[in-house]
């Protein structure tokens, strides 16, 4: 099992097969527009933009699950993403990260990278998930983790 196994609505409405992804570097998110750290947006859609064309994809899923800091619809979610940060990286359809309705895929990516003292929730909006070419979680990284501060991972994970 890998996190091509899975498959997820993207925000404006397909069902996406993240097999689509094969072969690719991922840092799968979970996104909140009224949260203290959306202003990484902006450093995600960079380092996006950057590695692209190297075979580099952020994955961006909106949660709602932590202080109801992403209370708008998709079409919402989309626009004020586009609008305020440029986000051009793919953005998925709203969803649960943790809990019994947690999406099947942030089951598999907190049970293959747990966090802090082995906890396998999540525990704020913003927490990275590395992923390598074959589809496999890498490491975690907390809500405070920058991106820029992961773009070293991400380059050895592109020249390896």
């Amino acid at each position: 099992m890998s996190v091509y196994s899975f498959e997820a609505k993207s925000i404006t409405g397909e069902d996406i097969k993240l097999e689509e992804y094969k072969n690719q570097v991922l840092l799968i998110v979970n996104t909140a527009s009224k949260c203290g750290f959306t202003p990484q947006y902006e450093d995600l859609e960079s380092l996006y933009k950057t590695y692209k064309d190297e075979g580099f994809t952020v994955l961006g899923f909106p949660c709602n699950q932590f202080l109801s800091q992403e209370p708008g619809d998709d079409l919402e979610i989309q626009s004020f993403c586009r609008l305020n940060y440029g986000v051009n990286f793919p953005m998925f359809s709203k969803i649960d990260v943790k809990g019994s309705a947690a999406h099947p895929l942030f089951k598999y990516l907190t049970e293959n990278a747990p966090g802090v003292l082995g906890s396998k929730a999540v525990k704020w909006n913003f927490t990275k998930f590395l992923i390598d070419r074959n589809g496999e979680v890498v490491k975690r990284y907390a809500p405070q983790t920058k991106p820029g501060e992961i773009e070293e991972d991400i380059k050895s994970l592109l020249n390896s």
